[in-house]
Parts: C-alpha cells; structure tokens; sequence
C-alpha cells in the first residue's frame, strides 16, 4: 500500500538531508509503527508522504498510484490525522465534517451515517452543531479522527495521534487501528509512546538522522529475550548507526 524508494529531502539553508535516501515498503493489512527521536526526519517522512511535501528525489507510492504522477489519485487513498488538529474553527463540527467528505466525493446518506457512527464512538454526537473554536484538545483530536475516516480509506496514516485523547477514546482508535488492518487496508502509524507501538503494531521502523536503522517485526523483536523495543530503539538512535 505505501512504497518509498530511495527518498530524500533537505529543506532550504539546512547543512544535512532531513530524509537520506529512504526506502520503505508497508504492506496490506498490517498496522506499520513509525519511531525515531526528535529532529529524526519522522514529520517529514510523512509530509511527503501524504503529499503536503514533495521529495527532492525518489518515488513514493499509495495503492499503486505515484504521487509525483498523480496526485489526486494517490491522495484519495489516504485519511491523515495530522499531529497538530488544525481545523477550520469558525466551521461547525458537522460542516467540518461534510466538508471533509465532500472533498473526497462521499455524501448523503453514506456520509451520515458515518458521521453518526463515529461521532457516537468518540462521544462528539452532542457538540457536532457546535463551532470548532469551542472544543477543547482532545474534542479536536477526535474530529480530526473522524474526518480522516468519513471516506473510507485505504491508507491511514497516523502522526502522534494519541495526544490530547482521554483513556477510552485511546482504546477506541487502537480498536479502529486494527479493525482498518484487519479489513486489508494499510495503517501508517508515528508516536513516541514505545509501549503503545509495541502493543497494536505488527512491524516498526526505526528512522534517526534522516535514515533508516531498522526495521523488523514485532513478533521478532517479542521472541528474542534479549531485545525489547525499547532497548533496540535505544540502540540504534544512540549513534545513528543500526546494531
């Protein structure tokens, strides 16, 4: 589902690559954790690869579709929840919410009803006719859930997408986490909680300096007594070099 192939990216006036020749393969139905410090090259990665960047070499592929070639296409295969919430908060949730699904062609009575059910899951039912203005944190962080969800898609792609969401919102996306994965769709997920990544991801990579370090998955790492997620993330981003 997401393919990147020898990916690079520096921004204006900086001294070294903030993504160094990355490749990447995730695959169908697995939950895919994303790790690395800060300053790792992590946002970047998944700017260019929801398209909000444009690598300054390489390719990067959804669904078969290349985002350089067609970028409508590959962006219609994806739901983004941003680590920032940033929504239009003059806009009621609902319109939000219409808003979003239009954009991605889904409307009348399929978007309502996903709508209504996510906003029942997420406990937002009661304040969607509210302006967004008004929400707190963690109500922004469920519209932005949501609105990443309305249109059904194909690749998920989840930057910290824990923070500001009380204990029973947490479980609940988790839930969704697996059930999109279990459905074949790909899930793309980046967060510094290690101990959620070891829970409900099936592979990590580890990215530090703009470089990958190592990717494997979870079952490998749980099987050998030795390495915990933890320790192998310590390791490889204590000098950048893979252990």
């Amino acid at each position: 589902m997401i393919r990147l192939h020898n990916v690079s990216k520096t921004y204006a006036k900086a001294d070294v690559k903030a993504v160094d020749d990355l490749s990447l393969e995730i695959n169908d139905g697995e939950i895919f954790g994303f790790l690395g410090p800060n300053g790792a090259g992590k946002s970047t990665t998944i700017k260019i690869i929801t398209g909000i960047l444009t690598a300054d070499s390489g390719t990067v592929e959804l669904n078969g579709c290349n985002i350089a070639d067609d970028p409508i296409a590959a962006k219609m295969q994806i739901g983004y929840v941003p680590d920032n919430h940033d929504t239009y908060d003059a806009l009621k949730g609902i319109e939000y919410l219409k808003f979003i699904g239009t954009m991605y062609g889904v409307g009348g009575d399929k978007l309502k009803q996903r709508i209504d059910e996510y906003a029942q899951m997420f406990e937002l039912t009661d304040v969607l006719s509210n302006a967004i203005g008004s929400y707190s944190h963690g109500m922004k962080q469920k519209l932005s859930v949501i609105a990443a969800l309305v249109h059904d898609p194909k690749v998920w792609v989840l930057d910290e997408p824990l923070t500001g969401l009380d204990p029973q919102s947490a479980y609940r996306l988790k839930q969704l986490m697996r059930q999109q994965a279990d459905r074949g769709n790909t899930v793309f997920f980046s967060s510094h909680v290690i101990d959620v990544v070891e829970k409900v991801c099936d592979r990590i990579a580890i990215i530090n300096k703009g470089k990958l370090v190592a990717v494997d998955t979870l079952d490998n790492i749980r099987n050998d007594p030795n390495v915990s997620l933890e320790s192998l993330f310590l390791t490889v981003t204590a000098d950048g070099e893979s252990k």
